[in-house]
């Protein structure tokens, strides 16, 4: 958050490996630091993406993936998942210059995809991210998994669901013409 409030990036590695150190007291070394990171390559898509991502793309809707990592981690993500047929394009705020939730990321998402914010839906798991984008003035759509609460100090999601399987069908629900 402070990279974006600052206007500066740096890798996301760099700074997942640093908030570990943060959060363990210094208790990790390097190895093991390297060692959670790889396992960032592994992670599973949770059940209900797929049969999301089919029904937004079954009904018109173009998707693509907006990180705080890397294009390529999360193109190789997508393609583990099975979703390569549905995602059009992994974007990185590393492209923007800058992490989520500064408003610049959102908005560079929206030029690379080729339409306006306001015809863009961003779905995420976190409020911040969330108010980020509806800041930015795209749609939202928040799936209280981590969460469970949204905090009311954020703009409000314009759709809200238990995964994402509900948020699609809540953001299909919504006026056409969101990407």
């Amino acid at each position: 958050m402070t990279l974006a409030a600052t206007g500066g990036t740096r890798p996301f590695a760099e700074v997942a490996g640093q908030a570990l150190q943060a959060v363990s007291g210094s208790r990790v070394d390097a190895a093991q630091v390297a060692s959670v990171l790889a396992g960032l390559s592994e992670l599973p898509a949770r059940p209900h993406v797929l049969p999301a991502a089919e029904r937004l793309a079954g009904a018109g809707v173009r998707l693509g993936c907006l990180t705080n990592g890397s294009a390529a981690l999360t193109s190789s993500f997508v393609e583990r998942a099975g979703l390569g047929p549905y995602i059009e394009r992994a974007i990185s705020v590393q492209q923007a210059g800058t992490w989520k939730p500064a408003t610049v990321v959102y908005r560079h998402a929206a030029s690379v995809l080729g339409v306006e914010p306001g015809g863009l839906a961003l779905v995420a798991a976190h409020a911040w991210d969330c108010h980020g984008a509806s800041r930015a003035g795209l749609v939202t759509g928040w799936v209280r998994r981590l969460e469970r609460e949204y905090s009311p100090i954020f703009a409000p999601p314009d759709v809200t669901g238990a995964d994402l399987t509900e948020v699609a069908h809540g953001l299909l629900g919504l006026t056409a013409g969101c990407t």
